[in-house]
């Protein structure tokens, strides 16, 4: 085995059960021998030295393009170990710490999401093919952190939780409230909204293939006339609105462009609004996005922490009124992710191919993995331009959420007797 990869391994595993074959085909036992056992097979010694000198890029490669073998256990395992290895055993060597160093000094370039290369990296991940997304989202296609408010929720009700609990932060007191949903997606946001809370909605995506569908879901439900969606840049929309939403569309913003994104939020919120502002984050001092994420699924993309969002927010001239930290849920939602795919994986290979696939399996399994065992979290944060628009307690958010479930179920029985009739 590479002497470097030979020397890294043993100082990461402290426990498990891991096998490594070589490219030489020598047998090497790292771990304390306790947990299941994990056999991997490395196909050539160039791999073992790539692995060696960048594992948090090199090793993603290696899965991606069949260049290492799970003799035993899965991709999932095997990120599991590592990941609960990582914190006792200070994963960052020094050669590993110069890459991150590296890896900061051009962020400002990979992130450099101005508008045309705003649309470039949406194109990228978000206009892959409808169906299949459909593979393994929820019906409602939500791919963003689901809210699990009890541990044998489906995914479907987690993810009908979460747009439940962002309208109840929203306060919709009264029907005819003008929303932006800033990211929208294939349109659930936007469409719960116009239809549980009587809301006018604009939704703005960079996604051709969300758009398209976003639209077709507005005229099949009969809400065209409430919510309609547009390719548009959040820095090109124009007007005033009562209420923004966005979900999942923060880590696409880019570090450098956190001002534009909240001066324009502070532009756009009318006096008495409330903005809702759901992202990924870190509960750690800033660091580097996944190298393997960044170059292959969310380029352009970060994860910030909380530390670098409230300066933005403050210089905007907005009031937090709210955070709150979802922990785990992503996990939970991402085990669901995963485990759908896994069952329709021949599905999404006769759409794409063996490559797409592992690359995709290591996505999953790398960012559940991050956000069960590692430092990932979801922030929920209410913003606002005066205190007096959201009552100073937090009770009627379980009040909103009962009141949305009622209309949940009425305009469920409404819709099945108009489709009967």
């Amino acid at each position: 085995m590479n002497p470097l990869l030979s020397f890294y391994l043993h100082r990461l595993f402290r426990q498990g059960n891991l096998r490594i074959t070589d490219a030489g085909g020598g047998d090497h036992r790292i771990g304390d021998g306790t947990g299941d056992p994990i056999h991997v097979r490395f196909r050539d010694p160039a791999t073992e030295r790539a692995v060696a000198i960048n594992p948090g890029l090199r090793f993603g490669e290696a899965y991606m393009e069949g260049r290492i073998d799970l003799i035993e256990g899965t991709i999932f395992d095997l990120l599991k170990l590592i990941s609960e290895n990582a914190g006792s055993a200070g994963a960052a060597e020094p050669w590993m710490k110069a890459i991150d160093r590296v890896r900061l000094s051009y962020r400002r370039i990979v992130q450099d999401n101005t508008p045309t290369r705003a649309r470039r990296n949406v194109h990228h991940h978000y206009d892959l093919s409808a169906e299949f997304y459909g593979l393994f989202l929820d019906s409602d296609r939500q791919y963003s952190c689901a809210y699990f408010e009890t541990p044998d929720s489906t995914l479907e009700e987690a993810q009908l939780a979460k747009k439940r609990h962002i309208a109840a932060k929203l306060l919709f007191d009264h029907p005819g409230l003008d929303v932006l949903d800033i990211g929208c997606g294939w349109g659930g946001m936007g469409l719960y909204l116009a239809e549980n809370c009587g809301a006018e909605v604009k939704g703005i995506t960079l996604s051709t293939e969300q758009h398209a569908l976003a639209n077709e879901r507005a005229r099949a439900a009969g809400l065209e006339d409430h919510a309609h969606f547009e390719i548009e840049d959040y820095r090109a929309v124009t007007g005033g609105f009562d209420r923004i939403v966005s979900v999942g569309m923060f880590e696409h913003v880019g570090r450098d462009f956190y001002d534009d994104f909240f001066h324009q939020s502070s532009r756009l919120l009318r006096d008495d609004g409330v903005m809702l502002l759901h992202t990924i984050g870190r509960y750690e001092p800033p660091a580097n996005t996944n190298a393997f994420i960044s170059k292959y699924i969310f380029p352009g993309g970060y994860i910030p922490a909380l530390s670098e969002i409230m300066p933005a927010v403050e210089r905007a001239g907005l009031i937090v009124t709210d955070v709150e930290v979802l922990r785990l849920h992503y996990a939970e939602t991402l085990k669901h992710w995963r485990l759908r795919f896994a069952a329709r994986r021949d599905e999404a290979k006769a759409i794409y191919d063996e490559r797409f696939c592992r690359m995709w399996e290591f996505y999953l399994a790398a960012s559940e993995c991050t956000f069960r065992w590692q430092d990932l979290v979801v922030f929920q944060l209410q913003l606002a331009h005066r205190h007096g628009v959201v009552p100073i307690t937090r009770g009627y958010i379980a009040e909103a959420e009962a009141a949305l479930r009622a209309r949940e179920a009425d305009n469920a029985t409404s819709g099945s007797q108009q489709a009967a009739e």
